[in-house]
């Protein structure tokens, strides 16, 4: 019984001996790994935050992948410690990656677009967008999707390639927008008349700019109306409101004017036809 151990304690000797300062150096190794990836995490974030020219997706995304850059060498490092060949390692990730990669082709497609959006920034988080068949206002750029809330605050999410692949329309980045109302009046109705009350409500608001100049035509003959044409310009934040409170403030301008606005209608001419041909 003494001498079995004797044998375990001179065996664990053995392996405190070969392989305990390898293990004390991989422990190191991880301790400083993971705080040198910290801090270049935050580091990399910091400074991204505080260019106005970097967006805060593009921030993340870089913060993330370097951090997972230096996790990937510490462990690599460690492997060597003990003597693993990381060549072999390395090939055999490779391969793996491949194969991963030609099953997933569809999911890396999203992947670079999503590095496409990173770039080009067609938008930003925050922005009201229409793409990928979908509209709101954009809470998040992933890797692999898009991410927006809708006005009826519906969350969205669509493929980045999706997105990429059609045209993104941005309703957020120019500070200016035209407003453009079609009213349609009677033709029994003074032209000018309803110009003059149109006009009058405009420049009697002072969200319209004033330039460009509110342009005021007649847009169409219809079958049933004469339209009226108006487009003004104004901040991007008063274009609803603008939208909404002057249509309504055109109709109740036109009721006291006595200026209608016509319904579709159709004249109906009943022609009787002539005794002999009934009979």
């Amino acid at each position: 019984m003494s001498n079995e151990l004797e044998q375990v304690t001179r065996t664990a000797m053995d392996l405190v001996t070969s392989y305990g300062m390898s293990v004390i150096g991989a422990i190191v190794i991880l301790i400083i790994g993971w705080f040198v990836s910290g801090i270049v995490h935050r580091t990399i974030l910091k400074a991204t935050s505080k260019s106005e020219r970097i967006d805060d997706t593009i921030g993340r995304f870089f913060s993330g992948a370097a951090r997972y850059a230096v996790l990937i060498f510490t462990v690599v490092a460690v492997l060597a410690k003990f003597g693993v060949q990381t060549a072999s390692i390395i090939a055999v990730l490779g391969a793996l990656g491949l194969a991963i990669g030609l099953s997933l082709q569809g999911t890396l497609a999203n992947v670079a677009s999503g590095l496409l959006i990173l770039f080009l920034r067609p938008f930003k988080i925050g922005d009201y967008i229409e793409a990928g068949g979908a509209s709101g206002t954009v809470s998040a750029v992933n890797l692999f999707t898009t991410e927006m809330n809708t006005p009826d605050n519906v969350r969205t999410v669509i493929p980045n390639g999706a997105v990429i692949a059609g045209t993104i329309r941005n309703y957020t980045t120019n500070p200016k927008r035209r407003v453009d109302f079609v009213m349609g009046i009677a033709y029994e109705d003074d032209i000018n008349k309803a110009f003059e009350i149109m006009r009058g409500i405009i420049d009697a608001d002072a969200r319209v700019d004033k330039e460009p100049e509110p342009f005021l035509v007649v847009g169409e003959l219809a079958d049933s109306s004469v339209n009226l044409v108006v487009r003004i310009w104004c901040d991007r934040d008063n274009y609803w409101p603008l939208k909404f409170e002057l249509t309504k403030a055109f109709k109740e301008g036109f009721d006291k004017n006595g200026i209608s606005i016509p319904f579709p209608q159709r004249d109906v001419h009943y022609v009787a036809a002539p005794k002999e041909a009934a009979e």
